[in-house]
């Protein structure tokens, strides 16, 4: 395994990820790559989960007071993502799949800025969902945050204007099923690539820390580009330790 803490070196590393050698790219994305676009990890010590306990998927569905306070998180939460932008990471992967090279993006982010980078929506992959708008958990319509505030200021949760139903941001909360078909889509891409990226994912959690096995297992190469160590950081040809954006800082360029 090859491990690289020069960021001249990781530099001309990624560089390489144009050349062409790789036809089938697949990348998985964690928190690690929003971090230098101001984005906090929430999970981290001191960032909102520490804080501020998670609402459980069925308590958001059964308790007034547990959805308000769902909403509250929701709307701070989103202050840091209308700030934030993307940075030369998020970019390097559009250029990728731009270029044809890079099929498929899973993300485990929910801040959308794989999006405002101009990442092509149908290879992209949300298997945590968006935290950047919800959705009516009855009839699946699409709604904004913003105009729900008045709502949850006044202690209401906010319903959908189509059918009545509960509004709730479109990210899958802890106790809720994960979208089947985005993860048969993850798990067949990972199946599929001769290269599967990690950029900024600890891969501790479940289900989207297999997709590299998967890929390993089939014959891929894997590169892991994350600043601490991972579970599976063994598998790697080679692990990339430097900060995301400044390593893709010159990738768009070149």
């Amino acid at each position: 395994m090859n491990v690289i803490t020069s960021l001249s070196e990781a530099q001309e590393f990624v560089a390489r990820f144009r050349g062409g050698s790789y036809r089938r790219i697949v990348a998985l994305t964690g928190a690690g790559i929003s971090t230098e676009s101001g984005i906090p990890d929430f999970r981290s010590p001191g960032g909102i989960w520490s804080r501020r306990q998670p609402v459980q998927y069925q308590d958001f569905v059964a308790f007034e007071e547990s959805r308000l306070e769902d909403w509250d998180r929701r709307f701070e939460m989103l202050g840091f993502f209308e700030k934030a932008r993307p940075n030369a990471a998020h970019v390097a992967l559009t250029v990728l799949a731009q270029s044809g090279l890079l099929q498929t993006l899973v993300t485990q982010n929910v801040d959308g800025l794989h999006q405002a980078a101009g990442f092509p929506a149908d290879r992209l992959i949300e298997i945590h969902g968006n935290s950047t708008y919800a959705t009516c958990l009855s009839c699946g319509a699409r709604a904004e945050l913003e105009p729900q505030r008045t709502e949850v200021a006044a202690g209401r949760s906010p319903l959908c204007t189509r059918c009545g139903g509960y509004l709730k941001a479109a990210v899958v909360s802890f106790g809720q099923q994960m979208p089947e078909q985005e993860l048969h889509r993850a798990a067949q891409a990972a199946q599929e690539c001769d290269l599967f990226l990690v950029l900024g994912s600890s891969l501790v959690v479940q289900p989207a820390a297999q997709l590299p096995v998967l890929a390993v297992r089939r014959g891929a190469d894997l590169v892991i580009l994350n600043g601490q160590e991972t579970p599976i950081d063994s598998l790697a040809s080679t692990v990339v330790r430097t900060p995301l954006a400044q390593s893709f800082a010159n990738f768009a360029e070149e």
